[in-house]
This record gives structure tokens, sequence and C-alpha cells, in this order.
């Protein structure tokens, strides 16, 4: 029964795929398509290039056939553009036109078929969901209503550190300690609510299921169905562990929201109210959902998009810039120096003086360069036809910009390969993380971009600031330098190996 089954979806395959190169070549005598490699029957460029079409591989191919890509990967169309002034149409220019997002058979399980904001399509929607999500997570104002909250968190770092023997001698592995105050920053956000240890039964349950969901997300395993959607029935066993992963995830974000509303009907009862003072994120939410203005489902989506949007990326992040710092010891011992001069020696770092540390922000700013950890960023999309650059983009392809290679173009860049963060006050001096020059967009630039960088970039200055402020940092005993090697998934470039760090503490 398996075989038939095999061989008549074989058969319909071939079909389909023949019809749809016939269309292709009919309609390509009339569109203007960007070039790219000759695609196959069925599989298009697919076998010729493979499923990891990482930043640098992308890059090879733009220096080929230009700045403006076309790739037909089975049956979808992916158009990938490597220029600053391309990357302005897409994100800018033409935000509107291209800025949707595409679906697979994996995200619509974890956004419900595009009911969160980053994955759902650019509409009424979209623009519901970013009003409501950002008065509460991405202003100023929760930047300093949340401050010494980060301030705390990185406090309790550093008491941990200094209380470890093993971290001064052996070392430690640093990404762990961090990844637990990414959590309670946010949760503390979201929730109120923080994690005591990295022991703690709910965030190490908690921290699983979000590292499963990102690999499930981000593995290369899937794309077969993606590409050639009617081999989807082969995907079932793949797409019922994702549904078990988002229930048992979905269990533990509804858990504490029945403690929020359960608050809230408890102080609502003995006539508390809180109304003037600070509320968690999803407090304010709620509001909105018992105005009729969203669903309850909505709101889960959005603790969905921070959990994995907000905490791994910003974790990733300082995992890079605690690499970079360690095996350029040169680098570390002049941020130190700033610190100690601006601040004195032992004044713990704040979030107001991450803004008069001047060689902290280029230290920053080179790892979000350098180590870019969403280098496509999040792909794009457009409903309708439309043009790139005289070009003809067929409706529904998915536009990706090689964000990393545009900012490591050695003819735009300055030895981009090093990681000098003296360029962000030298010749790059005007350059910002928030999209002023399109040669530099970490968190990409527009009605997509990341609003969360409002919220990452002091959490990273505090982490690093007071991290070089407190210890030393150095390989392991017998290594000159930690392993730089890149985990690339279909979104992220990650730390390969999660290095061990030896931090030893400054005596003040």
């Amino acid at each position: 029964m398996d075989l038939e089954i095999l061989y008549k979806t074989l058969i319909a395959i071939f079909v389909s795929s023949t019809l749809a190169i016939l269309l292709s070549t009919l309609r390509g005598r009339k569109l203007r398509l960007p070039p790219g490699p000759l695609p196959v029957p069925i599989f298009g460029n697919w076998f010729q290039l493979g499923d990891d079409l990482n930043p640098q591989s992308l890059a090879d191919l733009a220096r080929r056939f230009g700045d403006v890509l076309l790739l037909r990967m089975g049956q979808r169309n992916l158009v990938y553009v490597s220029s600053a002034d391309l990357a302005r149409v897409v994100l800018h220019t033409q935000g509107t036109e291209f800025g949707s997002r595409t679906r697979n058979p994996v995200f619509d399980i974890f956004s419900g078929k595009g009911q969160d904001m980053v994955f759902t399509v650019y509409g009424d929607h979209w623009r519901k969901m970013r009003r409501i999500m950002t008065v509460p997570f991405f202003t100023n104002k929760v930047v300093q209503q949340n401050r010494e909250g980060f301030e705390f968190e990185m406090e309790r770092v550093v008491e941990d550190l200094r209380g470890n023997p093993k971290a001064a001698t052996e070392g430690i592995v640093l990404r762990q300690r961090l990844q637990l105050m990414m959590y309670n920053n946010l949760y503390r956000i979201m929730f109120d609510r923080r994690f005591e240890s990295e022991e703690d039964p709910l965030f190490l349950k908690l921290r699983a299921l979000n590292n499963e969901r990102s690999r499930l997300g981000q593995s290369l395993e899937y794309n077969y169905a993606d590409f050639i959607p009617i081999l989807r029935p082969f995907l079932r066993g793949y797409l019922k562990v994702c549904r078990d992963i988002k229930e048992r995830r979905w269990k533990i974000f509804n858990d504490f929201l029945e403690e929020r509303k359960k608050l809230a009907s408890k102080e609502e009862a003995e006539g508390v109210t809180t109304k003037g003072e600070l509320e968690c994120a999803v407090d304010h939410i709620l509001e909105t959902v018992n105005k009729g203005e969203i669903t309850e489902d909505n709101l889960l989506y959005m603790v969905e998009n921070v959990n994995v949007a907000a905490i791994e990326t910003t974790t990733w992040t300082m995992e890079w810039a605690v690499l970079e710092l360690v095996n350029h010891p040169d680098i570390q011992q002049k941020l130190r120096h700033e610190l100690d001069t601006v601040l004195g020696k032992g004044v713990q770092v704040t979030e107001p003086d991450t803004h008069r540390l001047p060689y902290l922000q280029a230290v920053i700013k080179e790892t979000l360069r350098l180590r870019m950890v969403i280098p496509l960023l999040v792909p794009h999309m457009n409903l309708h036809a439309a043009k790139i650059d005289s070009y003809d983009i067929p409706a529904e392809s998915r536009v990706i910009v090689n964000a990393w290679w545009i900012a490591n173009n050695p003819d735009h860049w300055i030895r981009p390969e090093e990681f000098r963060p003296e360029r962000f006050l030298e010749e790059e001096a005007s350059v910002e993380p928030h999209g002023n020059d399109f040669r530099y967009l970490p968190f990409g630039v527009g009605r997509r971009s990341c609003p969360g960088m409002i919220l990452a970039l002091p959490i990273v200055g505090i982490t690093i600031g007071r991290l070089v402020q407190n210890f030393e940092l150095f390989p392991p005993k017998g290594m000159e330098k930690l392993d730089d090697r890149v985990n690339g998934g279909q979104f992220s470039l990650r730390v390969m190996t999660h290095s061990t760090v030896v931090a030893k503490p400054r005596v003040f």
C-alpha cells in the first residue's frame, strides 16, 4: 500500500512539475526575471545548492549573478538581494509590497497560521498586533521601568561567578548563566516572574522545550515538504512532534497567564487597584483581550514570539560578544580601561551609563555586524507581482535580504573580516543599529524591523559592561582562543560550541 501511495505521489509530482515548468517557460517569455543558476525539472536549484543557503554561499552566488538573484527551490521562488541599495527598496521604498511573511507547515503550527505578530502577513492584523505589543514591550518607558531589574539580574550573575571557585580556575560555560538572566529579564516583563537558579525545575523544562522549538523551526529536515508541497504527507511525523512541543509550551504559558488573571480577580474582589503602578506586559495585553480587540490565543502567540525572537537572539549576541572579547584581549582591556576611567573602578555600569561609554557601544555594534545572529533577517514576501531593480518578482516569492553580507562586503567596509570596534568610532562613526545606513541592518529596518532592539541594546550593554568591569575573561588553560566556528540554521548564525570561559574576579 505504501509503495502504491509513493508511486502515485511520484507520478503527481512529475505531472505537476512538468506543467509548472511549461507555465513558467511561457510566463518567462513575458517576464524579466532576476538571473540565477539554471533550474532542473521538479527540484529547481535545490539539488545543485543544497539546503544550507548560508550568507557566505549566497554572497558567492551574488558575485556570479548580481545583487538580485532568483533561485527556484522546488516550486518555491526565492529572491535574494545583496546590496544596500536593493535592501532599501525591499525594506523601505517598497516596504508595503514586500511586507508580508512566507508560510511553511512548521511555522503554521508555531504561529497558528499567522495569528502572531512576527510571521503574519502585512495588513490590519499585523498593525493591530504590533500596536498592542509595542506599549508593554517596546518603548523607552518600558526600558526605564525595567532597567533596575536588568541591573539586578546582572548583579546576581556577577555574585554567582564570584562565588563559584571553578569560574576563576577551570572556567564555566558562561552562556548558561546568561541565558537564565535573559529568561528572568523577559519573564519579569511578561509575567512579573523569575527563576531562582539554573536548577529551577520549571526553568529547565521551559528551556528544554524552547530549545526544541528552535531546533524544529530552524532544522533543514523539513525543507523538502516546503519546497515541494505535494510531499507534505511524508512530513506527518515531524509535524506531530511540532504540535506536541507547542502544546507542552502553551501549557506552561497558560499557567503563567492564569496566575495573572487570578491575581487581578483577587485584587478586584478586595478593592485593590494597581493602576498607575508598573503592570507586567500580560496585564496590559489582557485588557485588550477583555475589550475584544484580540483573542487569548493571540496573546499566547505574542508570548511565543518573545520566547523565541527576544530571549534566544539576545543570548546569542552576548555569547558572541564574550567570545570576541576573550579572543581579543587588547580590545577587552581597552573596554575595561574606558569603564574604569569614565565610571571609576568598581562603580557598576547602569543603563544610563551605557550612553556615555562610546567604546562599549562600538564593541556591541561590531558584534552585531560581524556576528549578526539573524544574517538574512526574517524572510519577506510580496503578496502580488512586484518589481526589484527592473526585474519582475512573481507573486508570493520569498524575498531575503543578505544583511550579513551587506555589512561584511569588502567593497564597502574596511577590513570587514576583522573584529575592530574602532571602525564605529572612526570611518563608520555615524552608523547606528536602527538602520540609518542600509549597509548595516542587524535589526532590519522599516515596517517589519525587529522592535526588540530597544530592549536588546541596553541589556547587552549592561551585561558586557559588568562582565568586563568585574572579571578578566580568558580561554581555559591550554587554549589560546575560543572556538569561533558557526552553527547555522535556516535563520540564525550561532556559536557552534558553547565555550568554557575563565572569569577571574578583579579586586577593587
